[in-house]
């Protein structure tokens, strides 16, 4: 039995996502004919409260679109070190932009409104460059599935208004804070002026995420997706995907982060792990005791057992769980563990 712990992008459509985009109704979405991904996007604009939305191939082109939509050629965002618009996403900040980060040391991957207040630059300081954007990500990748206190969100959204800087989401695991928090869509579409969710994470699409955001700002990103390239065809199989997910496999997201917690529990107990991260979603972020097991072992010796996980890098190990991770898959890691 394949166990692929890798991340939440591996899973495949289910049976009834795959009912869907073969009986979607699709046409051309370059030319905005695509009845499908056009009810998509309305749908998850109504959901953040928004008045437009627009589709893309990924979520690191809705983040990097969001953050050429609010800055101009060298201005700078500021961003927790540990985000994933400046560690994971190619340096498209500076390549796509012309932009530049100043990174706040957070906790877990968050920041305080302090800590941003503090990074920003004087804007008459002319040999600085202008900060025009704080960026937050919800759920922290890095900092293990974090969720945000959104009464901090809410300080943050204070700091922007009071010196007249954008405020973008990058959601790619934000449907799992709002089932982990009990937290609602509107909220944060009322906080923040873009937000990116991803729909081939927790969701089990096999592509896609959606930007929202005001009427302008998405007539204007869609000329920077043409720029990227993300322009896209019968896009609307792909947000049939999307639609019956939304649908169907929201709620369900409480499974992966149970099964999340019961496997850092067995972590805990076990005398080659050092150190657990604090676990509220799908992510398990954790260290071994190198003087029991190195992690090139533990790796090697999960392999044989045919589970995969992934290294993050300064020692820490991730694991993620997600839809195709199944009870029976999760019994068998749990035992693998345990022997090992």
């Amino acid at each position: 039995m394949e166990i692929n712990l890798i991340s939440d992008t591996v899973t495949k459509p289910t049976p009834g996502m795959l009912d869907a985009m073969m009986s979607a109704k699709v046409g051309d979405d370059v030319f905005k004919n695509d009845p499908s991904v056009n009810a998509l996007e309305d749908k998850v604009a109504k959901m953040f409260n928004k008045e437009a939305a627009l589709f893309f191939p990924s979520g690191t082109m809705t983040n990097q679109t969001a953050i050429k939509l609010h800055t101009n050629p060298g201005d700078q965002l500021i961003c927790d070190k540990y985000a994933h618009v400046y560690n994971y996403e190619g340096g498209g900040v500076s390549f796509n932009s012309g932009v530049s980060c100043k990174l706040v040391d957070g906790y877990r991957g968050m920041m305080t409104a302090e800590q941003v207040v503090s990074a920003i630059n004087p804007p008459d300081f002319y040999h600085s460059p202008l900060t025009t954007l704080v960026c937050i990500e919800n759920t922290a990748n890095k900092g293990g599935g974090a969720c945000w206190d959104f009464a901090q969100l809410k300080r943050i959204k204070s700091v922007c208004n009071e010196h007249n800087l954008g405020y973008h989401l990058d959601g790619a695991r934000l449907w799992n804070a709002l089932v982990a928090k009990n937290e609602e869509a509107a909220n944060y579409g009322n906080l923040f002026d873009t937000i990116s969710v991803c729909l081939s994470k927790g969701l089990g699409c096999p592509v896609g995420s959606v930007l929202v955001g005001n009427d302008a700002d998405i007539q204007r990103a869609m000329r920077i997706r043409k720029v990227f390239g993300g322009g896209m065809r019968q896009a609307g199989f792909l947000a049939a995907a999307a639609i019956y997910a939304l649908d169907h496999q929201v709620a369900r997201l409480a499974e992966d982060h149970q099964r999340a917690k019961e496997i850092g529990a067995v972590l805990e107990r076990l005398a080659y792990i050092k150190t657990v991260e604090p676990i509220e979603t799908n992510i398990i972020i954790f260290e071994l005791d190198e003087n029991q097991m190195g992690a090139e072992e533990f790796l090697r010796r999960l392999k044989e057992n045919q589970v995969e996980i992934i290294g993050m890098g300064q020692g820490k190990l991730r694991i993620v769980t997600h839809l195709d991770y199944t009870d029976q898959k999760h019994e068998r890691f749990l035992t693998i563990l345990n022997e090992l």
